[in-house]
């Protein structure tokens, strides 16, 4: 049975408010226009600028595919109906794995620093509780991604693993930390 992620509204300490709601097919072109501009913000993310090669049909057919289905979930954060914040939560596919999934999660660089990543990452783990077949949730972050490590800590995630020279970036290598949260 699919469980459902309540639109929820969350005070910011500037007194902006950030909703949270599950992504809907009207939300592609700005989440491709999202997806471009985060790219070029930040080298965290797992594609650079240009990179990221969904058209609108397949965010689209993605964004259905969440939709429809017990286990995924795509998420968007806005601040005065600007998309902030997104974050996608992927099963395994094949049912020896289907309880478990990995997330991605980005927010705009002008957003930095005001816990919107944390109200995400709450409603994820909320939204997981909730399911009745994903118990285990898992995440890729870069080794030098200091801030992103310590959210995910805070929340209860752990390091289970080192990938060495997994990311390549103008000739120089980094390392992936593999973490993972039971729910």
């Amino acid at each position: 049975m699919r469980s459902t992620m309540q639109t929820r509204g969350h005070a910011l300490a500037d007194g902006q408010v950030l909703i949270i709601r599950e992504a809907v097919e009207t939300d592609a072109p700005e989440a491709l226009a999202f997806a471009n501009a985060t790219s070029r913000e930040s080298s965290f993310l797992s594609f650079g600028a240009g990179e990221f090669g969904f058209t609108e049909p397949q965010e689209r057919a993605f964004i259905r595919e969440c939709a429809a289905s017990d286990t995924h979930l795509f998420i968007v954060g806005l601040i005065d109906d600007t998309l902030v914040s997104l974050l996608s939560f992927t099963p395994g596919a094949r049912p020896r794995h289907r309880h478990a999934g990995e997330f991605g999660l980005s927010v705009r660089r002008p957003y930095w620093g005001m816990g919107i990543g944390s109200f995400m990452l709450d409603a994820l783990l909320t939204w997981a509780q909730r399911d009745e077949m994903i118990t285990k949730i898992n995440l890729r972050v870069r080794s030098d991604n200091a801030r992103a490590i310590a959210l995910y800590e805070r929340k209860g995630f752990v390091v289970e693993g080192t990938l060495t020279r997994a990311v390549r970036i103008d000739g120089q290598y980094y390392d992936d930390l593999l973490m993972g949260k039971a729910v």
